[in-house]
């Protein structure tokens, strides 16, 4: 089953929780903990509530577990819009346009670098997982030293930077959670 036809089957699960003026707003995919967790977002007049499901569709009360999910998801969310600078079709175009001009020496690398990158980068819907996670920083860093980048990472500054928001969406999730979590 892709990806795609699990979130529709645990949509289509998750949708039954959904209290009367809900709904069922999106899905995102993680691997934590050695488990496939689906948080899922309800939205309403009120605001916004969560509901992590497993595999089987039943909700999940353990509160680490929905935490570390939530946290993923948004890690990895990160991680792609800040992949390449945050414009990697941008970036790939003036590579080749540098190439076809100028010619500099390395441009075969980063252009190498920066379409290991975008090969890296999974369409939505996609599993947020650690591996994911590493291979976008490394594929990140890659790009980083092929364009002259031989400093701290900008890709790692990024992430540094957005722990906060990570964290509030995580404890949004807590907060906003549609049963009691232990």
């Amino acid at each position: 089953m892709s990806v795609a036809e699990d979130v529709g089957r645990i949509a289509d699960a998750a949708a039954a929780f959904a209290e009367p003026g809900e709904e069922l707003a999106g899905v995102l995919v993680t691997e934590t903990l050695g488990r496939r967790v689906y948080l899922c977002a309800f939205e309403s007049a009120e605001g916004r509530a969560w509901l992590a499901v497993g595999a089987d569709g039943e909700p999940l009360t353990e509160g680490r577990l929905v935490r570390e999910a939530a946290s993923l998801a948004a890690l990895c969310e990160v991680a792609e819009e800040s992949a390449g600078g945050g414009h990697l079709p941008e970036l790939q175009t003036r590579l080749a346009e540098l190439r076809e001009t100028d010619n500099p020496e390395g441009i075969e690398e980063a252009e190498a670098a920066a379409a290991s990158l975008a090969e890296t980068l999974q369409p939505e819907p996609r599993i947020a997982n650690g591996d994911y996670l590493d291979a976008l920083g490394s594929a990140s860093r890659r790009l980083e030293q092929a364009l002259g980048e031989s400093g701290a990472s900008p890709f790692a500054a990024a992430m540094q930077a957005a722990l906060g928001s990570v964290e509030e969406l995580a404890a949004d999730v807590e907060s906003n959670y549609k049963i009691a979590l232990e």
